[in-house]
């Protein structure tokens, strides 16, 4: 089966468990990184990409699997946090073998982590995985599953920049705003359709000229730009980052038009800091896990025995912690982005401490 390292030292980066896997025949080079099990059993999809290096793709898991444990934390479910990436173009490794190779990596973990989609993984690949392992969602409805979880992660980001639009301007609705999107992905498309639904102007980019054909022919009252960069400096009343992360950073940021970031991407602050560049300038930003949050309740919500209604109203609520967070960040004078990290950690240290109360 190949090389199996695991290890319990926290580390940099405070994590649990990191898990390096690997199956020769396969090709399989995945690692597994869970940051905390202070709520529960890890959850986190598996990212399937390119990196340049290991360091980059250990880089990219840490980074993750820490964002899950917060992310989940506020959207209220007993799970922790964690991720993992397999490290390939999968368009050239991806293979039953590899996949159904990882699914044992996962099995091993004995239900510390629960794996689902993410970037280069999709519901097909999960049903495969589940023939290696119990440890599985975001499964096909066909197999029991709850099928597509970019559904619910539009839908929760819709009603996350609904509350950020009211705290800035008084009212839920985007109908007359102009939104930025950057990213017609699984999840912008879904995303687009919401703000057309509601009345807002979208201005999209990506980069795979199929994205952009697809925008042309379901909503073309869609205007395109070139690139992101065009887009960030257009003049927009919202941002939606929905590719991969870093999105906010030095040189963004400071050209940035719109009053109100509020996106799908996950890790969309390149580096700390960020956060406070923003609200020097005046730019709401609704934290990305909060507000894309609608995907792992999907995925969360199969463990139990999947109910659509149920998991879409749980994800609705991610309007009113969004609004809770706003009205703390303005309270206690500080970022969106550090009144989020308060609560989730207040969270995983009381619900966590609960553990010491021995059950027999």
């Amino acid at each position: 089966m190949g090389v199996f390292v695991s290890t319990d030292d926290p580390g940099p980066a405070g994590h649990e468990q990191v898990v390096f896997c690997q199956d020769r025949q396969s090709g399989l080079k995945a690692i597994i990184g869970i940051y905390s099990t202070a709520l529960g059993p890890a959850l986190g999809g598996t990212r399937f990409y390119p990196y340049a290096s290991e360091e980059a793709a250990l880089a990219d898991v840490l980074d993750l699997s820490r964002g899950m444990a917060y992310k989940n934390a506020l959207a209220g479910l007993d799970l922790g946090g964690g991720k993992a990436v397999i490290w390939g173009d999968p368009d050239q490794v991806k293979s039953e073998a590899l996949l159904r190779a990882y699914g044992r990596f996962v099995q091993s973990l004995g239900g510390r982590y629960y794996t689902a989609c993410d970037v280069g993984t999709y519901v097909a690949d999960m049903d495969v995985i589940a023939r290696e392992t119990r440890y599985v969602t975001g499964r096909s409805v066909e197999h029991g599953g709850a099928g597509d979880s970019s559904v619910l992660t539009a839908w929760g980001v819709f009603q996350g920049r609904r509350a950020a639009a009211e705290h800035v301007w008084g009212s839920p609705s985007l109908r007359g705003r102009r939104v930025g999107v950057a990213g017609l992905g699984k999840v912008g498309r879904h995303l687009t359709g919401h703000l057309v639904d509601d009345g807002a102007e979208v201005v999209a980019t990506d980069v795979d000229p199929r994205a952009l054909e697809w925008a042309r022919t379901n909503h073309p009252g869609v205007a395109l730009v070139a690139d992101t960069a065009a887009l960030v400096a257009a003049d927009i009343d919202v941002y939606a980052p929905c590719a991969l992360g870093g999105a906010l950073n030095d040189d963004t940021v400071p050209a940035l038009r719109a009053r109100v970031v509020a996106g799908a991407a996950n890790n969309q602050l390149a580096h700390p800091g960020i956060e406070k560049l923003l609200a020097d300038r005046g730019i709401l930003y609704a934290p990305d896990y909060v507000v894309n949050a609608g995907g792992v309740i999907q995925v969360a919500d199969e463990i139990e025995g999947f109910n659509f209604d149920r998991a879409k109203l749980r994800a609705t609520r991610i309007f009113d912690t969004t609004r809770q967070i706003l009205r703390l960040a303005d309270e206690e004078g500080v970022p969106p982005a550090v009144a989020a990290d308060r609560l989730a950690e207040r969270r995983m240290a009381d619900v966590g401490r609960l553990r010491a109360i021995h059950l027999g």
